[in-house]
């Protein structure tokens, strides 16, 4: 007998009966896993979010006539964060009722199933424990019977130890695809309507329901130009107005269905515009400014609000957009959609207020969002500041205002998109007594501003974000609430001295971001005040102070225990590194050593007047997953597999010395990448030999991706070629120094010298950043190529002799 219930998830991806678009390969994929040789009873998990379409996918499975045939028992049922084990065994068992006891119906189920080879969908769960509540009274019978379980949370589906669907957005054709089916069935898209008609579909990102939900419309509406384009202006309050039931509530389930100290956060999100990709650490700082983040003994706040991102994540209501080289992510974006919803949830409990016009009097709101259409001329200054002052209920100001038009002295968080006015910090911050987090994002002029004295009378501030050179007072040192203080150029005046007897005030115990000092002196007076410093940046522009011996880092090594990310920069080393420890604690740094914590190694243009040779010892690196080199006068690297054995990914830029990668490289089990950009033709044809030699022993994994000048490119892989065919490995020294030129190095010769070097140095950053896809153009080429180009007679000056990020 077979038994079906009918799943209340409307399958989201279907033009007809079960016409699936976009998902042909997981559906194969299912169907094997589905039907395969295994015996044992298999949980196969279905991830994503809400709309991407997991119910289409598994129906699609479930209908499938491969699937009719091959299992004696199908059914289906579909789960709600408030479960009832009762009910949910009634529709295992396609019953209305009973009066039976939940332990009988479960016997019942089981003897049902016993002896036969079942398949079982359990829909839309959101808990590990649902799942375990009724899969005790699954029998696993060894004749290949396959449990579906479809969620739109990661650590649910990660919780079987199987094969998981974790489904993406649609591609561009996919989309127009699912589109053009779901509007006009069998016929095609007239072609006046192609290019309106693209543009909606650009803007449903690649979501299945949006698509499927805005297509039902547009098919059943007029077909003119006017009304799409009407449409198009007005798509996503359109897609979540409620006219259209499925999509709204769809998505709301994975609003709803959060724990309460989730919520919040979410709602936050509405602050950031549309597309924005947003920083990670920013987002961490604002939750704890706006008191979202509850303290326990055991972690930080910041670390407490981490764990509520890697949540949000993992229920697919935010997306990570860049991994850090370390494996944390740094950045991560919201589904238009899901940003609609929670704007519209946070408005309506005047959570947040996102002002799109000025009516005078009529915007309230906790934390008002000042779009950049009020900044228009149109949008007389009075008005905003009546408005905004009328406000009284605001704590929080997000604006792309000038920041003088923010009087209201309780504003506890203050983030603007312009640059300080001097006058305006004396006068008016002072008195907002209240404040958390202060932002100026923008840089116009590169004249320093020195902060008042009486900013050290903030002292709930937890977070000064500054894109201007400032000279700090003295009285910052008092405040002790600092917890991250990012300026793009920060001059420090060293700590007041205690007086004898008293008790030292000056410590920022709290402080764990240090960004951008411009020559400091770290003495141990100072290290002492900020031993819970967790990111340091720190840079030497003074030629003259360089020669200091006070200006020696030593003390950052014995004091700072909890340092993890390190970055220095200096025209010249001076005396600065002759005494240069680091902590244990250290997790990312550009220097070699050996630290037992070291995960991300980044060399970056270190100069040396001879080509130098590492030979790293076995046992420094036991931990290191990324390994980047960038334009440095390395000739030979005698390394092998065991020096870096848990290698994940490695980066080479810039090397016209290197004699060739170490061949053992290729055997680390972890490594997944290798990226080789402007290179010497050894390293080049090295890289090829891993790949080919990586590729015959059946490692599917590695990756090996390389960036060459075309004139480079064809001369490397003809002598690959013939290499490979004389069956003989070695190097071509026959051709002597490689010439590494490109279309860049063509505009070193007579042009400025200096501008070409920042313009490399840049982009040479940018590559050691921490976005491991790293992408590398033309630009950093200049970088390189700029000390080929001998015939102008031009030496390189090293601008950064050493990036500790």
């Amino acid at each position: 007998p077979t038994s079906t219930t009918t799943s209340p998830s409307t399958p989201l991806i279907t033009t007809g009966k079960n016409t699936m678009v976009g998902f042909d390969k997981q559906l194969i994929q299912l169907l094997d896993k589905l039907t395969g040789q295994q015996s044992n009873r298999q949980v196969i998990p279905i991830v994503g979010m809400g709309g991407i379409g997991k119910t289409t996918l598994a129906q699609n499975a479930y209908e499938h006539s491969l699937i009719l045939h091959h299992f004696d028992i199908r059914t289906w049922v579909t789960v709600s964060q408030k479960y009832n084990v009762k009910q949910l065994l009634l529709q295992l068992l396609s019953r209305q009722s009973c009066e039976t006891d939940e332990h009988l119906l479960g016997q019942e189920l089981h003897k049902m199933l016993w002896g036969r080879r079942y398949l079982i969908v359990i829909d839309d769960i959101w808990s590990i424990e649902a799942s375990d509540e009724v899969s005790r009274f699954f029998p696993d019978n060894n004749n290949g019977s396959r449990i579906v379980v479809t969620t739109r949370i990661s650590n649910v589906a990660t919780h079987f130890d199987s094969l998981l669907f974790e489904l993406s957005f649609l591609d561009e054709n996919q989309s127009w695809d699912l589109f053009c089916r779901k509007t006009f069935g069998e016929a095609g898209c007239p072609s006046e309507l192609e290019d309106i008609g693209k543009e909606i579909v650009k803007k449903c990102k690649g979501l299945p329901l949006a698509i499927s939900v805005i297509g039902g419309l547009l098919g059943s509406s007029n077909k003119t130009q006017k009304y799409w384009k009407n449409i198009s202006k007005n798509l996503i309050s359109i897609l979540n107005s409620g006219k259209d039931e499925n999509c709204l509530s769809i998505l709301s389930l994975s609003y709803n269905y959060l724990p309460a100290h989730l919520k919040p956060c979410f709602l936050y999100m509405g602050i950031f515009p549309e597309d924005d990709v947003i920083r990670v650490s920013r987002l961490i700082e604002l939750w704890v400014a706006e008191g979202f983040i509850k303290s326990n003994e055991s972690q930080s706040l910041e670390e407490i609000a981490q764990g509520y991102v890697n949540d949000l994540i993992d229920r697919n209501l935010i997306l990570k957009h860049k991994p850090g080289s370390d494996g944390r992510i740094k950045f991560c974006k919201i589904h238009d959609l899901l940003r609609d919803l929670s704007l519209k949830v946070a408005q309506k409990d005047k959570f947040i207020c996102v002002m799109e016009d000025i009516q005078r009097g009529t915007e309230r709101g906790r934390r008002i969002v000042c779009n950049e259409k009020i900044v228009q001329p149109e949008y007389h200054e009075s008005c905003v500041i009546d408005t905004l002052q009328l406000a009284s209920v605001t704590r929080s100001l997000i604006s792309n205002i000038n920041s003088r038009l923010s009087n209201n002295r309780l504003l506890r968080v203050m983030s603007f998109n312009d640059e300080p006015d001097e006058n305006y910090l004396r006068w008016h911050i002072i008195d907002k007594v209240n404040m958390r987090y202060l932002a100026y994002n923008k840089r116009i002029s590169s004249t320093p501003v020195k902060l008042p004295s009486s900013m050290g009378v903030l002292w709930n501030l937890q977070t000064i974000y500054i894109e201007r050179h400032m000279e700090a007072p003295s009285e910052i040192w008092k405040m002790r609430q600092l917890r991250h203080v990012t300026i793009w150029g920060l001059h420090l005046h060293d700590p007041p001295s205690k007086s004898r007897g008293q008790q030292d005030v000056f410590v920022l115990q709290n402080l764990q971001t240090l960004k951008n000092v411009v020559n400091f002196v770290w003495s141990e007076e100072a290290c002492k005040r900020v031993v819970n410093v967790r990111t340091l940046s720190i840079r030497y522009d003074d030629d003259l102070k360089l020669a200091r011996k006070d200006y020696s880092l030593y003390t950052i090594g014995k004091y700072l225990h909890k340092l993890e990310s390190l970055k220095y920069s200096s025209l010249r080393p001076g005396n600065v590194l002759q005494k240069l420890t680091f902590p244990s604690s250290l997790k990312n740094l550009t220097v070699i050593g050996s630290l037992p914590n070291l995960e991300v190694l980044k060399l970056s243009r270190l100069s040396a007047k001879e080509p130098a040779v590492w030979n790293p010892v076995e046992g420094e690196f036991l931990r290191l997953k990324l390994l980047l080199i960038l334009d440095i006068n390395l000739a030979k690297w005698n390394a092998n597999n065991s020096h870096f054995p848990v290698l994940e990914q490695l980066f080479l830029v810039a090397l016209e010395k290197l004699e060739e990668i170490p061949l053992d490289i290729g055997e680390i089990p972890t490594l997944g990448l290798i990226q080789v950009n402007y290179c010497s033709e050894p390293v080049a044809i090295s890289a090829m030999k891993i790949a080919e030699e990586q590729e015959n022993n059946g490692n599917e994994e590695l990756q090996v991706r390389q960036i060459l000048s075309q004139f480079h490119d064809e001369q490397i892989l003809s002598q690959f070629h013939d290499e490979q065919q004389q069956k003989q490995r070695r190097r071509n020294n026959s051709a002597g120094e490689a010439d590494l030129v490109c279309d860049a190095a063509e505009s070193c010769c007579g042009s400025n010298f200096d501008e070409i070097d920042r313009r490399g140095l840049a982009l040479a950053e940018s590559a050691a950043s921490d976005d491991a896809n790293i992408a590398v153009d033309g630009c950093i080429a200049a970088a390189a190529s700029s000390r080929m180009c001998r015939s102008c007679g031009k030496e390189e000056s090293c601008v950064l002799l050493l990036e500790l990020n």
